[in-house]
């Protein structure tokens, strides 16, 4: 797990993969911007904590479609291209990458989401 990211995650609410009731999946997550799904591996419920973060802030209007779709994809080629690396420098890109990506996806979701605010 990326553990930076997992750090910043810790006072999000977020569904995790084994089902939280009422949540969207993270296969339903991904299956809104493409039919196939990716398979994240050990970093899958990172991921799917940033995606649901993102997608709130898609449903409350902070994020377009088009945009929403555009972050995962960005991910998805990040994660394929880095994140299986044995190369530990291109390893530490994709934690990087995904440390920002996390950050703007919690700042998405925080802009919507009063629950977020004032912490």
């Amino acid at each position: 797990m990326i553990g930076a990211a997992a750090l910043v995650a810790g006072c999000v609410s977020t569904p995790s993969l084994e089902g939280t009731r009422g949540a969207t999946s993270f296969e339903s997550l991904q299956k809104m911007c493409s039919p196939q799904t990716v398979d994240y591996g050990s970093d899958a419920q990172i991921v799917y904590e940033t995606f649901f973060d993102a997608y709130v802030a898609n449903r409350r209007g902070r994020l377009s479609n088009d945009d929403f779709c555009a972050f995962q994809a960005s991910i998805a080629q990040r994660h394929a291209s880095e994140a299986a690396s044995s190369d530990p420098k291109v390893r530490n890109q994709w934690v990087e990458f995904f440390n920002e990506q996390r950050a703007r996806a919690i700042s998405w979701r925080a802009g919507v989401d009063p629950t977020l605010r004032n912490g």
